[in-house]
């Protein structure tokens, strides 16, 4: 089970410039084949799937502690998606204006025929998410292989990205997962080589694990956020640091474990889009009282 809370892993501000066509771009980071969409069901259907979970408990606590934690990414993700996409359309009532008009222009036009001007389970070219994208062989050694393959694409895709958006948002938050994916790359490694001896770290940097030309990640550097794992549970998947310890191949510096979840940050409160009929509560405004006389005429007792 996953227990949720109504945080960020990091604060995201207003873009300075939103952008329909950056949106575009960081929907790769969500749900390219690379993306955070796919991470996140790769290590939660492998987590379900294990087998031999007491023999190899290990490995198991590893595979679930990250899959809780790319949940919080495909919500960062979104979140950025729809900040840059908050006002890049008229805002208003009135149809007759075409207040979508530049929706044509943008490369990704669900955004405004299918969504409230919001993120989709999609990729850059709105080609929809799809569980083709989950490899769970039922072979501990293929799966770790595979994701260590997953994070090492992904922290290119990160990469990239980040060469094609400049908004500071947009900038900040591939930051901090090319800090955070990079954590990754080394658990997996680390995995593979305790698992069958191989000294996969040789294989490393694939690409280039180094943050130093990314200035938004060195923050997050700076706080070690590239030596913490967490579990993601206050009391459940404690054999991780048996995998998740020494130095880190880079800087040389302890490997962390920490039982439970990153403390956080408050979910940006999204403006409204009228013409999108987004939220689409135009007809009244939010009363408390309102709710509690419907839920009593309904019989649900406060």
């Amino acid at each position: 089970m996953i227990l949720k809370m109504d945080r960020l892993p990091i604060e995201l501000s207003t873009p300075t410039n939103p952008s329909a066509n950056d949106a575009a771009a960081v929907q790769e980071l969500l749900g390219g084949k690379f993306g955070e969409m796919s991470t996140l069901m790769n290590y939660t259907y492998q987590s379900f799937n294990f087998r031999g979970r007491k023999k190899l408990r290990p490995f198991y606590d590893l595979i679930c502690s990250i899959a809780g934690e790319e949940y919080g990414h495909i919500e960062v993700v979104s979140y950025t998606i729809n900040l840059l996409l908050t006002g890049v359309s008229k805002r208003g009532i009135d149809p007759t204006i075409a207040p979508l008009a530049d929706g044509v222009n943008a490369r990704n036009t669900y955004h405004f025929n299918n969504s409230g001007q919001t993120a989709l389970p999609m990729d850059s070219m709105g080609k929809f998410w799809s569980g083709d994208n989950v490899f769970s062989s039922g072979n501990l050694k293929l799966d770790l292989l595979h994701n260590f393959f997953l994070e090492c694409g992904a922290r290119a895709g990160k990469m990239r990205t980040y060469e094609m958006v400049s908004d500071p948002t947009a900038r900040e938050m591939v930051g901090y997962l090319l800090v955070r994916g990079g954590l990754h790359v080394v658990a997996y490694a680390k995995a593979l080589e305790l698992l069958t001896g191989v000294e996969v770290t040789k294989l490393l940097p694939i690409p280039d694990l180094s943050n130093d030309k990314f200035p938004e990640a060195k923050k997050h550097m700076e706080n070690k956020m590239h030596l913490k794992l967490y579990t993601f549970s206050q009391e459940d998947y404690t054999q991780v640091g048996q995998i998740w310890h020494g130095n880190h191949p880079e800087d040389g510096q302890p490997l962390e474990v920490i039982q439970g979840a990153i403390p956080g940050h408050p979910v940006p409160d999204l403006d409204e889009e009228p013409q999108l009929n987004a939220p689409g509560s135009d007809e009244y405004e939010y009363d408390p009282q309102m709710f509690a006389d419907m839920a009593k005429k309904m019989g649900i007792k406060p």
